[in-house]
Protein backbone atom coordinates (compact mmCIF):
# COMPACT_ATOMS: atom_id res chain seq x y z
CA UNK A 1 0.00 0.00 0.00
CA UNK A 2 1.16 3.52 -0.73
CA UNK A 3 1.99 5.41 2.44
CA UNK A 4 4.57 7.54 4.18
CA UNK A 5 6.78 5.42 6.42
CA UNK A 6 9.70 5.90 8.79
CA UNK A 7 12.81 3.89 7.89
CA UNK A 8 16.43 3.62 9.01
CA UNK A 9 19.35 3.11 6.61
CA UNK A 10 21.25 0.07 7.98
CA UNK A 11 24.51 1.30 6.50
CA UNK A 12 24.56 4.95 7.60
CA UNK A 13 22.12 4.48 10.51
CA UNK A 14 20.18 7.51 9.28
CA UNK A 15 16.46 7.80 9.99
CA UNK A 16 14.39 9.14 7.12
CA UNK A 17 10.95 9.14 5.53
CA UNK A 18 10.16 7.17 2.40
CA UNK A 19 7.15 8.37 0.44
CA UNK A 20 5.09 6.10 -1.80
CA UNK A 21 7.59 3.27 -2.00
CA UNK A 22 7.49 -0.50 -2.48
CA UNK A 23 9.29 -2.73 -0.04
CA UNK A 24 10.23 -6.41 -0.18
CA UNK A 25 12.40 -8.51 2.16
CA UNK A 26 13.82 -5.55 4.02
CA UNK A 27 14.80 -3.63 0.92
CA UNK A 28 13.23 -0.36 -0.21
CA UNK A 29 12.82 0.76 -3.81
CA UNK A 30 11.86 4.34 -4.57
CA UNK A 31 9.89 5.41 -7.64
CA UNK A 32 13.11 5.50 -9.70
CA UNK A 33 13.87 1.89 -8.67
CA UNK A 34 16.94 2.94 -6.68
CA UNK A 35 17.51 0.35 -3.96
CA UNK A 36 18.25 1.17 -0.34
CA UNK A 37 19.36 -1.37 2.27
CA UNK A 38 16.90 -0.47 4.99
CA UNK A 39 15.05 -1.80 7.97
CA UNK A 40 11.65 -0.47 8.91
CA UNK A 41 11.55 1.20 12.33
CA UNK A 42 9.81 -1.25 14.73
CA UNK A 43 6.53 -0.09 16.16
CA UNK A 44 7.43 -1.04 19.73
CA UNK A 45 8.34 2.03 21.70
CA UNK A 46 11.47 0.51 23.26
CA UNK A 47 13.12 0.33 19.82
CA UNK A 48 12.50 3.97 18.95
CA UNK A 49 15.17 6.60 19.41
CA UNK A 50 14.02 9.44 21.72
CA UNK A 51 15.53 11.94 19.31
CA UNK A 52 13.85 11.29 15.97
CA UNK A 53 13.36 14.72 14.49
CA UNK A 54 10.78 15.72 11.94
CA UNK A 55 12.75 15.74 8.70
CA UNK A 56 9.84 16.07 6.25
CA UNK A 57 10.58 19.73 5.54
CA UNK A 58 14.13 18.85 4.41
CA UNK A 59 13.02 16.33 1.81
CA UNK A 60 11.28 16.72 -1.51
CA UNK A 61 8.05 14.90 -2.24
CA UNK A 62 6.77 13.67 -5.59
CA UNK A 63 3.16 13.12 -6.56
CA UNK A 64 2.15 9.64 -7.67
CA UNK A 65 0.61 11.22 -10.76
CA UNK A 66 4.09 11.54 -12.27
CA UNK A 67 4.35 7.73 -12.45
CA UNK A 68 0.69 7.11 -13.32
CA UNK A 69 0.64 9.61 -16.18
CA UNK A 70 3.63 9.21 -18.51
CA UNK A 71 2.66 11.83 -21.07
CA UNK A 72 5.42 14.36 -20.48
CA UNK A 73 5.84 16.42 -23.63
CA UNK A 74 8.33 19.08 -22.55
CA UNK A 75 10.85 19.64 -19.80
CA UNK A 76 11.76 23.17 -20.85
CA UNK A 77 8.61 25.05 -19.84
CA UNK A 78 10.17 26.99 -16.99
CA UNK A 79 13.04 26.20 -14.66
CA UNK A 80 12.28 23.05 -12.61
CA UNK A 81 8.97 22.54 -14.47
CA UNK A 82 7.64 20.20 -17.13
CA UNK A 83 4.53 20.17 -19.31
CA UNK A 84 2.38 17.04 -19.19
CA UNK A 85 -0.55 16.15 -21.43
CA UNK A 86 -3.43 15.01 -19.22
CA UNK A 87 -5.79 13.08 -21.48
CA UNK A 88 -9.46 12.80 -20.68
CA UNK A 89 -12.42 11.10 -22.31
CA UNK A 90 -15.15 13.48 -23.39
CA UNK A 91 -18.41 12.94 -21.49
CA UNK A 92 -21.35 12.16 -23.78
CA UNK A 93 -22.72 15.68 -23.64
CA UNK A 94 -19.34 17.12 -24.72
CA UNK A 95 -18.92 14.49 -27.44
CA UNK A 96 -22.35 15.43 -28.80
CA UNK A 97 -21.26 19.06 -29.01
CA UNK A 98 -18.16 18.03 -30.96
CA UNK A 99 -20.33 16.33 -33.58
CA UNK A 100 -22.09 19.63 -34.18
CA UNK A 101 -18.83 21.47 -34.85
CA UNK A 102 -17.62 22.09 -38.35
CA UNK A 103 -15.48 19.21 -39.72
CA UNK A 104 -11.70 19.62 -39.65
CA UNK A 105 -9.26 18.53 -42.34
CA UNK A 106 -5.53 17.83 -42.32
CA UNK A 107 -2.94 19.22 -44.75
CA UNK A 108 -3.81 16.48 -47.28
CA UNK A 109 -7.45 17.58 -47.17
CA UNK A 110 -8.44 14.38 -45.34
CA UNK A 111 -11.18 14.53 -42.72
CA UNK A 112 -9.84 14.43 -39.16
CA UNK A 113 -11.89 11.94 -37.12
CA UNK A 114 -11.57 11.92 -33.34
CA UNK A 115 -12.34 8.22 -32.88
CA UNK A 116 -11.43 8.07 -29.22
CA UNK A 117 -13.25 11.30 -28.42
CA UNK A 118 -10.43 12.39 -26.15
CA UNK A 119 -9.17 15.79 -25.15
CA UNK A 120 -5.80 16.78 -23.72
CA UNK A 121 -4.99 19.44 -21.16
CA UNK A 122 -1.41 20.69 -21.33
CA UNK A 123 -0.42 21.37 -17.73
CA UNK A 124 2.84 22.88 -16.57
CA UNK A 125 3.88 21.61 -13.14
CA UNK A 126 6.84 20.61 -11.01
CA UNK A 127 7.97 16.99 -10.65
CA UNK A 128 9.06 17.21 -7.03
CA UNK A 129 9.06 19.99 -4.45
CA UNK A 130 9.53 20.70 -0.79
CA UNK A 131 6.38 20.15 1.23
CA UNK A 132 5.53 23.86 1.35
CA UNK A 133 5.49 24.05 -2.47
CA UNK A 134 3.41 20.93 -3.20
CA UNK A 135 0.84 23.16 -4.91
CA UNK A 136 3.22 23.28 -7.88
CA UNK A 137 2.52 19.59 -8.51
CA UNK A 138 -0.58 17.74 -9.73
CA UNK A 139 -2.21 15.41 -7.20
CA UNK A 140 -4.91 12.76 -7.48
CA UNK A 141 -7.47 14.88 -5.66
CA UNK A 142 -7.48 17.43 -8.49
CA UNK A 143 -8.29 14.72 -11.03
CA UNK A 144 -10.94 13.15 -8.79
CA UNK A 145 -12.65 16.52 -8.44
CA UNK A 146 -12.32 17.12 -12.19
CA UNK A 147 -14.02 13.77 -12.82
CA UNK A 148 -16.87 14.68 -10.49
CA UNK A 149 -17.39 17.99 -12.30
CA UNK A 150 -17.52 16.31 -15.71
CA UNK A 151 -19.86 13.61 -14.39
CA UNK A 152 -22.32 16.15 -12.92
CA UNK A 153 -22.81 18.99 -15.43
CA UNK A 154 -26.18 20.02 -13.98
CA UNK A 155 -24.52 20.90 -10.65
CA UNK A 156 -21.81 23.09 -12.14
CA UNK A 157 -23.12 24.58 -15.38
CA UNK A 158 -23.77 28.34 -15.40
CA UNK A 159 -22.49 28.67 -11.81
CA UNK A 160 -19.91 31.01 -10.27
CA UNK A 161 -17.25 28.71 -8.87
CA UNK A 162 -14.38 29.44 -6.48
CA UNK A 163 -11.42 27.09 -6.18
CA UNK A 164 -9.23 27.33 -3.08
CA UNK A 165 -5.60 26.24 -3.25
CA UNK A 166 -5.81 25.77 -7.00
CA UNK A 167 -2.18 24.74 -7.41
CA UNK A 168 -1.47 24.56 -11.15
CA UNK A 169 -5.11 25.28 -12.05
CA UNK A 170 -6.16 21.96 -13.59
CA UNK A 171 -9.46 21.64 -11.70
CA UNK A 172 -10.39 25.28 -12.35
CA UNK A 173 -9.78 24.78 -16.06
CA UNK A 174 -12.11 21.75 -16.05
CA UNK A 175 -14.72 23.73 -14.08
CA UNK A 176 -14.55 26.40 -16.79
CA UNK A 177 -15.94 23.86 -19.29
CA UNK A 178 -19.33 24.32 -17.61
CA UNK A 179 -19.35 27.34 -15.30
CA UNK A 180 -20.32 30.92 -16.00
CA UNK A 181 -17.33 32.24 -14.03
CA UNK A 182 -14.41 30.60 -12.21
CA UNK A 183 -12.32 32.30 -9.53
CA UNK A 184 -9.06 30.39 -9.31
CA UNK A 185 -7.10 31.22 -6.14
CA UNK A 186 -3.90 30.28 -4.38
CA UNK A 187 -1.17 31.91 -2.34
CA UNK A 188 0.99 34.36 -4.27
CA UNK A 189 4.24 32.48 -3.66
CA UNK A 190 7.02 30.99 -5.76
CA UNK A 191 5.32 31.74 -9.08
CA UNK A 192 2.17 29.68 -8.46
CA UNK A 193 -0.23 32.31 -9.84
CA UNK A 194 1.99 32.91 -12.88
CA UNK A 195 2.03 29.16 -13.57
CA UNK A 196 -1.77 29.02 -13.36
CA UNK A 197 -2.05 31.86 -15.88
CA UNK A 198 0.28 30.06 -18.27
CA UNK A 199 -1.79 26.88 -17.98
CA UNK A 200 -5.00 28.81 -18.65
CA UNK A 201 -3.45 30.26 -21.81
CA UNK A 202 -2.21 26.84 -22.95
CA UNK A 203 -5.70 25.43 -22.67
CA UNK A 204 -7.68 28.44 -23.88
CA UNK A 205 -9.54 26.29 -26.42
CA UNK A 206 -11.27 24.52 -23.52
CA UNK A 207 -11.89 27.55 -21.31
CA UNK A 208 -15.48 28.68 -21.86
CA UNK A 209 -16.12 30.59 -18.64
CA UNK A 210 -14.69 33.86 -17.45
CA UNK A 211 -11.66 32.73 -15.45
CA UNK A 212 -9.97 34.99 -12.89
CA UNK A 213 -6.68 34.06 -11.20
CA UNK A 214 -6.34 35.76 -7.81
CA UNK A 215 -4.30 35.53 -4.61
CA UNK A 216 -5.94 34.05 -1.52
CA UNK A 217 -3.94 32.98 1.54
CA UNK A 218 -5.54 30.63 4.08
CA UNK A 219 -3.46 32.26 6.82
CA UNK A 220 -4.56 35.80 5.97
CA UNK A 221 -8.30 36.46 5.80
CA UNK A 222 -7.88 40.22 5.24
CA UNK A 223 -9.15 39.99 1.68
CA UNK A 224 -9.22 42.85 -0.79
CA UNK A 225 -12.50 44.57 -1.62
CA UNK A 226 -12.28 43.30 -5.20
CA UNK A 227 -11.82 39.70 -4.03
CA UNK A 228 -14.72 40.00 -1.57
CA UNK A 229 -16.97 41.27 -4.37
CA UNK A 230 -16.07 38.22 -6.43
CA UNK A 231 -16.58 35.85 -3.52
CA UNK A 232 -20.08 37.14 -2.74
CA UNK A 233 -21.22 35.85 -6.14
CA UNK A 234 -19.84 32.37 -5.50
CA UNK A 235 -22.27 29.47 -5.19
CA UNK A 236 -19.82 26.55 -5.36
CA UNK A 237 -16.44 26.16 -3.62
CA UNK A 238 -13.85 23.61 -4.73
CA UNK A 239 -10.67 22.42 -3.02
CA UNK A 240 -8.42 19.45 -3.79
CA UNK A 241 -5.57 18.09 -1.67
CA UNK A 242 -5.11 21.26 0.38
CA UNK A 243 -4.79 19.40 3.70
CA UNK A 244 -1.13 18.51 4.25
CA UNK A 245 0.12 20.73 7.09
CA UNK A 246 -1.34 21.55 10.52
CA UNK A 247 -1.27 25.34 10.14
CA UNK A 248 -2.54 25.18 6.55
CA UNK A 249 -5.32 22.81 7.61
CA UNK A 250 -6.47 25.13 10.39
CA UNK A 251 -6.27 28.10 8.03
CA UNK A 252 -8.27 26.23 5.41
CA UNK A 253 -11.04 25.46 7.94
CA UNK A 254 -11.13 29.14 8.98
CA UNK A 255 -11.30 30.23 5.34
CA UNK A 256 -14.07 27.78 4.57
CA UNK A 257 -16.01 28.91 7.64
CA UNK A 258 -15.82 32.52 6.48
CA UNK A 259 -16.90 31.61 2.95
CA UNK A 260 -19.82 29.41 3.96
CA UNK A 261 -21.01 31.96 6.52
CA UNK A 262 -24.75 31.62 7.08
CA UNK A 263 -25.54 30.81 3.46
CA UNK A 264 -26.95 27.28 3.32
CA UNK A 265 -27.20 27.46 -0.48
CA UNK A 266 -23.41 27.70 -0.90
CA UNK A 267 -21.78 24.29 -1.33
CA UNK A 268 -18.17 23.16 -0.94
CA UNK A 269 -16.72 20.06 -2.59
CA UNK A 270 -13.47 18.91 -0.97
CA UNK A 271 -11.34 16.14 -2.50
CA UNK A 272 -8.39 14.63 -0.70
CA UNK A 273 -6.38 11.48 -0.26
CA UNK A 274 -5.72 10.13 3.20
CA UNK A 275 -1.94 10.16 3.60
CA UNK A 276 -0.82 7.54 6.07
CA UNK A 277 2.31 8.00 8.14
CA UNK A 278 3.83 6.08 11.03
CA UNK A 279 3.82 8.35 14.08
CA UNK A 280 5.62 7.98 17.38
CA UNK A 281 2.66 9.25 19.39
CA UNK A 282 0.25 6.71 17.94
CA UNK A 283 2.78 3.93 17.30
CA UNK A 284 0.68 3.15 14.28
CA UNK A 285 0.01 4.24 10.70
CA UNK A 286 -2.53 7.06 10.77
CA UNK A 287 -3.77 9.85 8.49
CA UNK A 288 -2.85 12.82 10.71
CA UNK A 289 -3.85 15.70 8.43
CA UNK A 290 -7.26 14.22 7.64
CA UNK A 291 -7.84 13.67 11.35
CA UNK A 292 -6.62 17.21 12.11
CA UNK A 293 -9.14 18.54 9.58
CA UNK A 294 -11.99 16.74 11.36
CA UNK A 295 -10.69 17.83 14.79
CA UNK A 296 -10.59 21.47 13.68
CA UNK A 297 -14.23 21.29 12.62
CA UNK A 298 -15.25 19.78 15.97
CA UNK A 299 -13.14 22.20 18.04
CA UNK A 300 -14.72 25.22 16.38
CA UNK A 301 -18.18 23.72 16.79
CA UNK A 302 -18.96 24.41 13.15
CA UNK A 303 -22.52 23.68 12.19
CA UNK A 304 -21.68 21.99 8.92
CA UNK A 305 -23.53 19.24 7.13
CA UNK A 306 -20.81 16.94 5.77
CA UNK A 307 -21.69 14.22 3.28
CA UNK A 308 -19.24 11.66 1.90
CA UNK A 309 -19.84 11.26 -1.83
CA UNK A 310 -19.64 7.77 -3.33
CA UNK A 311 -16.78 7.50 -5.82
CA UNK A 312 -18.72 5.36 -8.28
CA UNK A 313 -19.08 8.15 -10.87
CA UNK A 314 -17.30 7.78 -14.24
CA UNK A 315 -13.55 8.27 -14.49
CA UNK A 316 -12.52 10.51 -17.38
CA UNK A 317 -8.88 11.23 -16.46
CA UNK A 318 -6.14 8.62 -16.14
CA UNK A 319 -5.01 8.05 -12.52
CA UNK A 320 -5.36 5.43 -9.81
CA UNK A 321 -8.59 6.09 -7.92
CA UNK A 322 -7.34 4.44 -4.73
CA UNK A 323 -9.53 3.58 -1.76
CA UNK A 324 -7.84 6.26 0.37
CA UNK A 325 -9.45 8.99 -1.73
CA UNK A 326 -12.34 11.00 -0.29
CA UNK A 327 -14.80 13.49 -1.75
CA UNK A 328 -16.87 15.55 0.69
CA UNK A 329 -19.86 17.80 0.16
CA UNK A 330 -20.10 20.50 2.86
CA UNK A 331 -22.92 22.96 3.50
CA UNK A 332 -23.84 25.24 6.37
CA UNK A 333 -26.73 23.95 8.47
CA UNK A 334 -29.22 26.68 9.31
Amino acid sequence: MTRWSLWRDTHTHTTFFVVACDWTDGKVFNRHHHQFNCAKIPRKKKYLSPVIIDMCSNFTVTSEIHTENCNEISSNAEEYSIITAFSFIYPRYMAAELKNNYPKYDEDDDLIVNRKKEGKLLIEHSISTELKFVGLQVWRGALLLADYILANPKIFEHKTILELGSGVGLTSIVASFLANEVICTDINLDGILEMINRNVQRNSEFVRAKLNVMALDFLNCNWSTFLIEKLTKTTIILAADVIYDIDITKGFVNTLEKLLGDDSSRTAYIALEKRYVFTINDLDSVAPMYEEFLRSIVKQNLNWNIKMIDLDFPQYFHYDRVKQMILMKIQKQI
